[in-house]
């Protein structure tokens, strides 16, 4: 099995990245990814605001997958999420959707322990997810850094991004050109403290191929729902976009009118906050597998 080291990291997405390893469809294979301080943080005594942010948000890959041209759609199977023993998290002044409120900055060494993260006593259980995840952009896109989610993917720090999940994400590249990074231990929705619980990983992954379709936001498969991962310069930006994305799915894939499918969307359809505190904001709406199966709406686009 191919394991990409993390030594191997990209801190932008852009059209034309050169791939440092090729797999196929079908193939499953192994990233190693670092946290999002690139293991900078050591000590709870360091000051967080001091460290190298030229290094921040480190994106394992890119990663060629043959035979992925423009137009398809790149299925991504999450089989594994194995995280280091200990991980970080913190406070900085104006950051995270508090950030008027925090007097000093503050570095918290979380070490896990029989699947609990311990934070002063106290233990969260463990739900290991993928940060930043995405592919080459369109090259109208420019050069996206990897702190910024967006339509190819990017930082969308959505805590369903995990094992057993399955990502959808647009192809518009030859080859894809996958890269991932920024996993976390634990996070509370919407990350509203800058920082989930940052931790080295391991993640495992299959990938195939979904020719000749294609989407215009991400989409995540959970055992409940399909998602539709959107972005904004706001969140009310980013939830018209994702509702409107979940609404053409509906209507697309049930044969609906778009007013019923509007209508069906308020009965059934959660919005939820993945995050506010990148430089745009991501919500997700979350569709229904009762109402609509994914792989009815990805035979409807």
């Amino acid at each position: 099995m191919k394991t990409i080291s993390s030594s191997k990291v990209i801190y932008s997405f852009t059209y034309d990245m050169e791939p440092v390893e090729t797999v196929s469809p079908g193939e499953v294979f192994k990233v190693e990814t670092n946290d999002c301080f690139y293991q900078q943080i050591e000590r709870e005594d360091q000051i967080i605001t001091e460290i190298d942010y030229d290094r921040i948000n480190p994106a394992t890959g890119p990663i060629y997958v043959e035979g992925a041209e423009p137009g398809d759609i790149l299925k991504i199977k999450i089989l594994d999420i194995a995280v280091a023993g200990k991980g970080v998290s913190g406070t900085v002044p104006n950051e995270g959707a508090l950030g008027d409120q925090v007097t000093r900055p503050t570095i918290r060494i979380i070490n896990i322990e029989d699947g609990y993260a311990v934070l002063e006593g106290i233990k969260v259980p463990i739900e290991p997810m993928i940060g930043v995840i995405g592919v080459a952009p369109k090259e109208e896109d420019g050069k996206l850094p990897t702190e910024m989610p967006w339509k190819h993917g990017g930082n969308m720090d959505t805590k369903d991004i995990k094992k057993g999940s399955t990502l959808y994400l647009p192809v518009y590249q030859k080859g894809a050109l996958l890269a991932l990074g920024d996993c976390h231990a634990a996070m509370g929705d919407g990350e509203i403290c800058f920082t989930g619980l940052e931790i080295p990983a391991v993640v495992t992954l299959e990938v195939d191929l979904i020719k000749g379709k294609t989407i215009e936001w991400p989409l995540v498969e959970t055992d409940e729902y399909t998602a539709v991962i959107a972005s904004g310069n706001t969140l009310d930006e980013a939830l018209y976009l994702a509702a409107s994305e979940a609404v053409k799915h509906l209507k697309n894939g049930l044969n609906l009118t778009w007013e019923d499918a509007y209508i069906l969307a308020g009965l059934a359809v959660d919005m939820k906050i993945s995050q506010v505190v990148d430089p745009k904001k991501t919500v997700r709406a979350a569709i229904p597998k009762q109402i609509i199966a994914t792989e009815r709406i990805i035979e409807s686009l």
